[in-house]
């Protein structure tokens, strides 16, 4: 099979998340696609990070019949510092019967040759970037094995979630309503 690696801290998971990893299954044709939730990020603040189990429980649950769409905690279990070409070499020694692709916004591969053995990741795997507001990609200057797809920009981000929450403000419509009553209450909580 053909599994897209999403990653991200999903701090909550919101419906741009799951709108976006729809639309990569199509246009990268892949036969799922894997939202490897992540431990923390060294570029983020931590202070802003939910428990990690907490937020792979709201993925699970937000993505609950979703067809070829997973929440997955693998990322979680491995060494830290949590780098992407670790986690696809694990991933790919543990299931050597699937490929693996990378799924990175275009913010992401205009730092893409900053990462950890970025060279290796190039040269071992496939990697769709889909457009992100404020990252323009030369489609011309892609290495071979990169692609672009072209998916709808989405303005909502899990800061405006957890903004609106802290400001008691509706978060209808911006994270699945099974986990709506769940993200209210933790991130009121957490702010």
């Amino acid at each position: 099979m053909r599994i897209g690696i999403f990653g991200g801290s999903f701090n909550p998971i919101h419906t741009g998340h799951i709108a976006l990893a729809r639309q990569l299954r199509r246009q990268a044709w892949l036969d799922e696609v894997w939202l490897m939730v992540s431990p923390q990020n060294p570029m983020k603040p931590a202070a802003e990070l939910l428990d990690d189990q907490l937020r792979y429980q709201m993925a699970r649950i937000a993505l609950h019949g979703e067809e070829g769409i997973v929440a997955s905690n693998y990322e979680l279990h491995l060494p830290r510092p949590s780098y992407t070409w670790n986690t696809l070499e694990h991933l790919s020694q543990d299931y050597p019967q699937h490929t693996f692709i990378l799924l990175i916004g275009g913010d992401n591969w205009a730092l893409f040759h900053h990462w950890y053995r970025a060279d290796d990741i190039l040269s071992h795997y496939e990697i769709v970037v889909y457009p992100r507001r404020g990252n323009d990609i030369n489609r011309a200057t892609l290495p071979p094995g990169v692609c672009v797809v072209d998916t709808p920009l989405l303005d909502i981000s899990s800061t405006d979630v957890r903004q609106r929450v802290g400001r008691g403000e509706s978060i209808e419509g911006m994270v699945a309503k099974e986990i709506e009553p769940l993200v209210k209450r933790l991130y009121y909580d957490f702010s």
